[in-house]
């Protein structure tokens, strides 16, 4: 069997462009494999991330017929008292102009309580969050994410600041941490009158429900909220108590609300994720297969070529076992080289794309992926290696001696 080895190393590297043409297929399709793949698993992970940190584990309840009796704040803190329930907020966002010192721009503003926060997974950097008794006073306090309290104070410890929102006056009791994810888009420009450009920021704030309700005239009845659950591992039981309080709460018609699940999303994400995952697998397969026709071509050419080397080991007492084991180690060694210089290619473009795409995507080697291609590419090796091996030791002694081609 060493032997056997060794001439078929030998018989791939005599002709060394004609074993790296061959091989070509064989190494872009497991970089077609791996690089796809992996990019995909990439995109799937940093959504999921994003998804993850807004938290996984609410429910988003939308009310679009209040049937003449719209939901209230005073009503809301007593409705959702279900034992599966952790948690319920309202949110209701407007935009408004803040104003702090010669800075000046338009901002996001989220009517809230405190439990929003803790609902979104939403970390304090420096001083607190929204209580029940600003709910209660309808209190002119703010809480402001890093961004706009640099954007505005030029610093982020900005608690017991003043910040104007359209002439009224907010005292800012908190500022997020930095590591929180935004989770409105009130993308906006804020202008400094000691510079000639402007720059544009997300300046969000969160201020207590009931005073949004004085502050914006479009905001009064409560038409959104988020609901968290008691058991982390199951958003069964609270789907199933938002959705009885809804119906009692509104004569039980169903059209008049309703309920998304958060966690439903994350499995769609992942079911959508793996779909892509196997699209981008099979067609990169499918250049795989390519270079395996490949392999098998260049196979028979060498089994016509070597006819009369084959005659001669025939001759001198080489069975076709033997003849037919040289061949397919050859058709497998093409193979496997080529797939190892197509991991080592796939794992330098996966380098230069994490690179240039850092800060917005993360793509590693998928190691499965790549086990999967060595795999695959030993068994394209064996499978399109057989017909050429087997035609070789089928070969007569004394016609291939006579071949004169």
């Amino acid at each position: 069997m060493g032997q056997t080895w060794k001439m078929a190393w030998s018989a791939v590297l005599a002709n060394k462009l004609r074993t790296f043409l061959t091989m070509l297929g064989i190494i872009i399709g497991v970089m077609a494999l791996v690089v796809l793949v992996s990019i995909a698993d990439g995109a799937s992970t940093s959504v999921s991330d994003q998804i993850s940190d807004m938290g996984s584990s609410y429910l988003t309840v939308q009310i679009s017929d209040d049937k003449e009796n719209p939901l209230r704040l005073s009503e809301f803190s007593t409705l959702f008292t279900d034992e599966a329930i952790a948690e319920a907020a309202p949110v209701s966002m407007t935009s408004v102009t803040g104003k702090s010192g010669y800075t000046s721009g338009s901002m996001s503003v989220t009517g809230t309580t405190g439990s929003y926060f803790s609902i979104m997974n939403m970390e304090l950097g420096t001083g607190r969050s929204i209580k029940q008794v600003d709910l209660e006073n309808n209190s002119y306090v703010i809480v402001i994410s890093q961004d706009t309290a640099i954007e505005y104070f030029g610093h982020a410890d900005a608690v017991g600041e003043e910040l104007s929102l359209d002439g009224k006056s907010f005292l800012v009791i908190g500022v997020l941490s930095a590591d929180n994810s935004t989770l409105t888009s009130g993308q906006t420009s804020a202008a400094s009158s000691d510079e000639s450009t402007s720059s544009s920021v997300l300046l969000e704030g969160y201020i207590p429900y009931s005073t949004l309700t004085r502050i914006a005239d479009s905001v009064l009845d409560i038409t959104q909220f988020y609901v968290s659950s008691a058991d982390e591992s199951s958003m069964d039981p609270v789907e199933m108590a938002v959705e009885n309080i809804m119906l009692s709460r509104f004569s039980y018609d169903e059209d008049a609300f309703s309920i998304q699940n958060q966690s439903e999303i994350m499995e769609a994400m992942e079911s959508v994720s793996n779909t892509m995952s196997l699209m981008l697998g099979g067609i990169a397969a499918i250049s795989l297969l390519v270079g395996g026709i490949g392999i098998m071509n260049i196979m028979l050419v060498s089994v016509t070529e070597r006819t009369k080397e084959i005659g001669i080991r025939k001759a001198i007492g080489a069975g076709r076992g033997t003849i037919m084991m040289q061949f397919l180690i050859e058709a497998l060694l093409v193979s496997l080289m080529g797939c190892v210089i197509g991991i080592g290619m796939s794992w330098v473009v996966l380098q230069i794309i994490g690179r240039i795409m850092s800060e917005s995507l993360s793509v590693t080697m998928n190691w499965n992926i790549v086990w999967l291609s060595v795999g695959f590419s030993g068994l394209i090796g064996v499978i399109f290696g057989l017909y050429p091996a087997n035609k070789a030791a089928a070969k007569k002694p004394i016609d291939a001696l006579r071949y004169s081609g």
